[in-house]
């Protein structure tokens, strides 16, 4: 129940990332114009692609393009769809999968709750 514009510009700026996916980001910072993640995981850099006429918001890890979100929003009657694809290495399990999808499901309502009551 929020606007595309509003949805697509919160998810879409990195710096708002720690506030709907903390698992991934917990901490994220840009440098000499490049983003970067850091976290349980050691700090990597990310590639953040917007397109506000498509209303898409991508994210992959600059090593590896082939994985990663992509991401859309579609303009619902009064509010908004939020599309999201996790690009997932062929390698992870269907257990791992399984939670990755619960974590992402988590991101999305976390999502939906910081737009809808602002």
């Amino acid at each position: 129940a929020a606007d595309p514009t509003k949805v697509l510009r919160f998810v879409a700026d990195p710096v708002n990332l720690p506030r709907w996916a903390p698992g991934f980001a917990p901490v994220v910072h840009e440098r000499e114009g490049r983003w970067f993640v850091a976290g349980g995981r050691g700090e990597f850099e990310i590639v953040v692609v917007t397109s506000d006429e498509l209303g898409t918001f991508d994210l992959w890890p600059a090593a590896n393009p082939r994985r990663g979100i992509r991401t859309r929003v579609i303009a619902n009657g009064d509010g908004s769809e939020y599309v999201f694809t996790l690009l997932l290495d062929d390698d992870v399990d269907a257990a791992a999968r399984a939670r990755q999808v619960d974590v992402v499901l988590q991101e999305l309502d976390t999502v939906r709750g910081l737009l809808e009551a602002d």
